[in-house]
């Protein structure tokens, strides 16, 4: 007999469908119910390795985490990763397809729907309850044509909804009353209750807000849930997280080309970790519009004795900061474009004239060396670039994407797990100095002749708590307790209890079909 299940859609991005779908996931796990999250469609530079050998949104891999089952290229058969120039990159049940601009792309996802109910059948065989969530706004209307991702999967699948409103951006009422009036009386049918997130203050003061919704839909309420803010602590699904303040635990100062120094950060408690003597280390990271797994950066924030700053186009990266990140980008050559006309070139060639160390990750390890080639135009025109010219190595952009999980030693006898997600192959003087060794007895990596840069190609460094000690150590830094991977489950399980405590879990699964 297949699984029931229950879609959650939103009323637009980022109202907390993918907490929600987790939170719950983790609820009904606990109950005993084998729980399988899925999203037809995602849109994200932020993704994650699966067990089978393929690549899925960040958001569904917590989501998997939190079922306590290993991640599946099937529970997000369709991720798109904008890049530039040629729109985004489609990847379906976990490998390239190809790329598509926003307005081909709409002719492109009527193909794809029956690898998305391919991919819900496969899950629905396996569990008790899959939880589907939608992406971006039900209320698209413009996009209802084909449509893969929101009322087209739940009417081609026979799936209810739950509709999803975030009350802490204002005009919840609005927005839920709307999304009814400009869906078609077919879909409109689907929604069988409606949820309110991110409520703070008295909830009795929004009773009467619940009620008015009710009464001018016909959908149920189905609970008012109050603001979480543990959530800044599990890894982000995209970039938007980048400009939240209240959603991320990254302090972020911002230093105009003066020098002078704004600072508006919601760091981390003390409470997750504890310090001991020692130096803080400032790590600064710029900012750039292809970013991609931002959360390799998380556990750093994470630890009390470092400071992480997140810099922006048209502020300086710190003078004084001790170690200057280059993170991954899903289009290397844009980015590195976009980091040249920021000015944060000068500012990284600085920093290694005073001694300072810079570490560049996947795309930014692309970045340092001599050149990058992309002669069959996998992010663009087909071109070759000058790179930043700190490390002795060039790479070439292929069309073959390694995805693969990866453990070993690093240069510093610190060991690691971690995953590859990459398309270049880079190679050259300082590729002899590798940074690490993997378990297969490859070299991943290369180092300057005096160890100051050093450039991988491994995501998921810092979420190892060996290796998060390691680099500390490094800087003279004080080493901490914090458990990084512990402390993600802790979250997730009081995300799970939270929930629980604010909405009818009996009643969500009698609307699962």
């Amino acid at each position: 007999m297949a699984a029931a299940a229950l879609m959650f859609q939103g009323t637009g991005s980022d109202v907390g469908k993918s907490l929600i779908v987790a939170g719950l996931a983790r609820a009904l796990t606990l109950r005993g119910l084998k729980v399988r999250p899925f999203k037809p469609q995602n849109m994200s530079n932020n993704a994650a390795v699966t067990a089978d050998g393929g690549e899925i949104g960040r958001a569904q891999a917590l989501q998997a985490r939190a079922a306590r089952v290993p991640p599946s290229v099937h529970m997000n058969p369709v991720l798109l990763k904008p890049q530039s120039e040629i729109g985004a990159q489609i990847v379906v049940q976990g490998r390239v397809m190809g790329s598509a601009n926003a307005a081909a792309y709409q002719h492109v996802k009527r193909d794809l729907m029956p690898f998305v109910l391919d991919s819900f059948a496969r899950l629905r065989g396996e569990a008790d309850l899959v939880l589907v969530e939608g992406a971006g706004s039900a209320a698209e209307i413009n996009l209802r044509d084909n449509d893969i991702a929101n009322m087209g999967f739940a009417r081609a699948a026979d799936v209810p909804v739950v509709l999803v409103g975030d009350i802490d951006r204002g005009g919840v009422i609005a927005s839920l009353v709307g999304t009814k009036a400009v869906l078609a009386a077919d879909d409109a049918a689907l929604i069988c209750g409606f949820i309110v997130n991110k409520f703070r203050g008295d909830p009795a003061l929004f009773a009467a807000g619940m009620e008015h919704i009710a009464a001018l839909t016909g959908w149920q309420a189905l609970g008012l849930v109050p603001f979480f803010p543990a959530a800044r602590l599990l890894p982000a699904e995209d970039a938007l997280a980048l400009d939240e303040p209240n959603n991320r635990s990254f302090p972020r100062k911002r230093e105009s080309r003066s020098g002078s120094l704004e600072a508006s950060a919601n760091r981390v408690p003390a409470s997750a970790g504890t310090s001991g003597s020692g130096k803080r280390l400032r790590v600064a990271v710029p900012i750039l519009p292809h970013i991609a797994n931002f959360d390799d950066l998380d556990p750093l924030a994470a630890e009390p004795n470092v400071e992480l700053l997140r810099v922006r186009p048209g502020h300086a990266l710190p003078g004084d900061a001790d170690l200057i990140v280059l993170p991954g980008s899903k289009a290397t050559i844009a980015e590195l474009a976009a980091l040249r006309a920021a000015g944060f070139d000068i500012d990284v060639a600085a920093h290694r004239r005073r001694g300072g160390m810079v570490l560049g990750l996947c795309g930014g390890y692309q970045m340092l060396g001599r050149a990058i080639a992309d002669p069959d135009g996998s992010e663009g025109p087909p071109a070759t670039v000058d790179g930043l010219g700190l490390l002795d190595v060039a790479t070439t952009l292929v069309p073959q994407k390694r995805l693969e999980a990866v453990g070993g030693v690093t240069c510093d006898g610190a060991p690691f797990a971690g995953y590859e997600m990459h398309m270049g192959v880079t190679a050259g003087a300082d590729c002899a100095r590798p940074f690490a060794r993997l378990d297969d007895g490859s070299a991943d990596g290369a180092m300057s002749a005096d160890g100051r840069v050093i450039g991988t190609y491994i995501h998921g460094l810092f979420a190892d708590d060996r290796q998060r000690a390691a680099w500390l150590a490094r800087f003279a830094a004080a080493p901490s307790d914090l458990a990084y991977e512990a402390s993600i489950e802790q979250t997730l399980d009081a995300l799970a209890a939270h929930l629980a405590a604010h909405l009818d879990l009996d009643r969500l699964l009698k609307l699962a079909r």
